[in-house]
């Protein structure tokens, strides 16, 4: 898969994509809004072009409290993301080049307030989903936000309802989940429980590649 090319569909008003990411502004709007004063974190894992939330920062009026860190792997999405960065303005916003699969990546701005896992739970097992899960314990502080997405359509099961019984299961709330009539499921779950120390080199999931998974 050429996770650059991927990234077109965005620019198609009509697409699964575009409709999704207006879906997940929105929960990052709400996450922001109900934030608490002053300085707020954020990070997102496979972050790709960081259309969600650099798109919602660039206008939004906290952009200068949020200290951010995109992880990406691919060379070309983190150029794309740098630049949307830099044109907005956001100098809180970081862009690091790596796999986001790897816990030091985020080291020194975790707990954060704000944690977007967007893109990644349909590309991995449904083991990995969850060891995924488990980890955002480790990244999201006490009252923070983690904001998700998995296509409904994927399997032969709907994954979204245990998606939030991990998250539940867990010491999150749900705050909100997209209609199961939608064919892509977006979800904001905030955390309740205390956050567990982050470990260093460890590996939070495997990522596969939703066309590879269908394949097997």
């Amino acid at each position: 898969m050429d996770w650059h090319e991927w990234h077109e569909r965005y620019t198609s008003p009509d697409s699964h994509l575009a409709q999704r990411l207006v879906v997940v502004q929105d929960r990052i709007r709400d996450a922001l809004a109900g934030a608490p004063p002053g300085p707020l974190t954020a990070v997102s894992l496979c972050a790709g072009q960081g259309h969600d939330l650099i798109g919602v920062l660039a206008g939004h009026p906290r952009r200068d409290d949020v200290r951010a860190r995109l992880v990406e792997l691919d060379e070309r999405n983190v150029a794309a993301a740098r630049a949307a960065a830099s044109a907005a303005g956001l100098a809180g916003v970081e862009v690091v080049a790596g796999d986001a699969s790897l816990s030091d990546h985020y080291a020194g701005l975790v707990p954060a307030d704000l944690v977007l896992i967007c893109g990644i739970l349909g590309n991995v097992t449904d083991a990995d989903a969850e060891r995924l899960l488990d980890h955002c314990t480790r990244l999201c502080r006490t009252g923070g936000t983690v904001v998700w997405t998995r296509n409904r359509r994927l399997g032969p099961v709907d994954l979204v309802p245990q998606v939030c019984a991990w998250l539940e299961e867990r010491g999150f709330e749900r705050v909100w989940v997209s209609d199961p009539a939608l064919d892509f499921g977006v979800g904001a779950h905030r955390f309740g429980g205390a956050p567990r120390p982050l470990v260093p080199g460890e590996r939070m999931f495997d990522f596969v590649g939703y066309d590879a998974l269908r394949g097997r």
